[in-house]
């Protein structure tokens, strides 16, 4: 069934969300503060908003992705609740800390509407495909109506629980992430100055008891992923700017819970340290090359 969507914020992951959801026959009524990115989301199918207002006014579907909880509490406190009819169903796939989720969810009840926290994994490769997983916050009833909607931009969603748990589970998964893809460029740096070909050690492990997703679907060093972002000197991917905010959120949680997160700790504190540098910008895959002493080679790209 063909629906207006609004889609606010069209940042990496954004755009091609929005661009799955034109794909899939939807009017996609598109805004951000980037008249570029606006201009990009025009061409893959979606029709320019002025405004927030103006993308809501109409729609079924109100699906954000913004930077960070002020502007996600923002967004839908001023510009969406009240300027979108309460038959609209709110999806908020920012990644954001939970406390914020759920007074944004809280507000969006006391007004009348469906709300879900839905964050997502995948990358901007994903985004683009299609093939994002969704990790979401709803109450259970509103759930099929949630992952219809998510359909054309997913390949797996799931309902992690009540308001605030997508964005739990979002942050939790990617504390893994930063932390076994740390581990996995400290073994490649080491490989390497054993006198391993780190070609020949994805061989093996791919194949062994240290397989993960950093390993077989993401490896840092090039040629054995050809999708992988170290093929291109780590250019697009998973930007480290974005899996530090997301390590710092899943540290912020862990002192409001009371949580021992010591791994999670020496991850984000060296995931700063990279960004600090000037690395922001790059794959946060590229923090092999921290490890290995060669951020010339970044620097000359």
């Amino acid at each position: 069934m063909t629906q207006t969507v609004a889609f606010i914020g069209l940042g990496n992951m954004g755009g091609g969300m929005a661009a799955n959801q034109a794909k899939a026959g939807h009017v996609v009524k598109a805004f951000d503060l980037s008249v570029e990115a606006v201009a990009r989301a025009v061409a893959a199918g979606c029709e320019a908003a002025s405004s927030v207002a103006e993308a809501v006014r109409d729609a079924d579907v109100v699906i954000t992705m913004l930077p960070a909880g002020p502007h996600v509490l923002k967004v839908y406190s001023e510009q969406v609740i009240g300027a979108a009819p309460t038959r609209a169903l709110l999806l908020d796939c920012s990644t954001i800390d939970v406390d914020t989720a759920r007074k944004v969810a809280g507000l969006a009840a006391e007004a009348g509407y469906v709300f879900a926290d839905a964050p997502v994994s995948g990358g901007t490769v994903a985004a683009d495909a299609g093939t994002l997983a969704f990790m979401v916050g709803c109450d259970e009833s509103a759930f099929p109506r949630i992952e219809a909607a998510l359909e054309p931009m997913s390949r797996a969603t799931f309902r992690a629980g009540d308001h605030g748990a997508g964005q739990a589970a979002k942050i939790c998964n990617n504390m893994i992430l930063g932390i076994t893809m740390l581990g996995t460029c400290e073994a490649i740096a080491l490989a390497e100055k054993l006198g391993l070909d780190p070609v020949k050690m994805f061989d093996i492990v791919s194949k062994a008891s240290g397989q993960s997703w950093s390993v077989t679907t993401y490896y840092p060093w090039p040629g054995p992923v050809p999708t992988a972002p170290s093929n291109r000197n780590y250019d697009g991917g998973f930007a480290t700017a974005m899996m530090l905010k997301d390590l710092k959120l899943a540290q912020q949680a862990a002192a409001s819970a009371g949580a021992s997160t010591p791994l999670g700790a020496q991850t984000e504190a060296l995931y700063q340290m990279f960004d600090r540098l000037g690395f922001g910008g790059r794959d946060f895959s590229a923090i092999l090359q921290l490890l290995r002493g060669r951020l010339d080679d970044l620097s000359t790209n």
